[in-house]
């Protein structure tokens, strides 16, 4: 299958530690086809699935990036960063003195359930004034940030919160449902908000994107075996995939035709 015309889309393992631009060119590597691209950046630290089309399933990228998204995380309460995560520098640090229970932390979940409202995080993609936010967080300046609206329609605990009386933080996991452009690092910020103290979201995988979910995945190094064995066949899914969540209508031979010619069916 190699070399040769490929279409459709590719659910791909993204570990952490690799960029989903770095992702994209392993795979355009492993396929031999250079029309690939991503459905939704997944930072190098969150790990998950990142759909990938190929070839003519690249006409299926807005609608793949409209789908909900699933995430799995971690929350912890005690310190906030300059990035909202754990890869920044730690710009409050405020030891809690004493846990907060699983109802208190239950309620502030469901406080950011539904339609919110956002700002996006200085070190994000987000262009302003034509230059990415995080661009003007690496040169020490600030700008104001547009308002954006997410949708979340789930927000939940999955384990039981630990706490840390030797520094003064508390984690827990999630399972999180979102809309198209939610930011999971400011949701973890302003859950700490609600709350009353600093957070950071300390650990994040995307279980689902574009309708494929963790388990469909298929990591860089399972890509390779697949294309070493002609196989790849196996792991490409069809691009009509992408659209499986839309009203379809059966035609006719004939309304076939016409719609093919640009014709309105009556």
């Amino acid at each position: 299958m190699k070399g040769t015309a490929m279409n459709g889309i590719l659910p791909l393992y993204k570990p952490t530690g690799m960029t989903s631009a770095d992702a994209v060119y392993h795979a355009r590597k492993i396929l031999g086809i250079k029309k690939i691209g991503h459905s939704g950046t997944l930072d190098p630290n969150v790990d998950g699935v990142l759909p990938l089309a190929i070839g003519a399933g690249t006409k299926a990228v807005p609608q793949l990036m409209a789908s909900g998204k699933v995430y799995t995380g971690e929350i912890t309460l005690g310190f906030a960063t300059t990035t909202e995560d754990l890869d920044g520098e730690v710009v409050d640090n405020t030891p809690l003195t004493q846990p907060f229970t699983a109802d208190q932390l239950d309620a502030a979940l469901t406080a950011w359930t539904g339609n919110i409202t956002q700002i996006p995080p200085m070190f994000s993609a987000v262009k302003v004034n034509g230059r990415r936010l995080y661009e003007y967080a690496r040169a020490g300046e600030t700008v104001k940030r547009p308002e954006r609206q997410a949708t979340v329609s789930q927000f939940t605990r999955t384990d039981e919160p630990v706490f840390s009386a030797t520094d003064g933080t508390q984690r827990f996991r999630f399972e999180v449902h979102v809309s198209k452009g939610t930011y999971i690092r400011t949701l973890a910020v302003d859950v700490g908000k609600t709350l009353g103290v600093a957070a950071v979201m300390s650990q994040l995988t995307r279980v689902k994107s574009g309708g494929f979910t963790l388990k469909q995945a298929v990591s860089i190094e399972q890509l390779k075996a697949h294309a070493a064995a002609g196989t790849l066949a196996d792991v490409i899914q069809p691009i009509d995939i992408a659209f499986a969540d839309l009203p379809q209508v059966d035609l006719t031979v004939e309304q076939f035709e016409a719609i093919s010619h640009g014709r309105f069916l009556s």
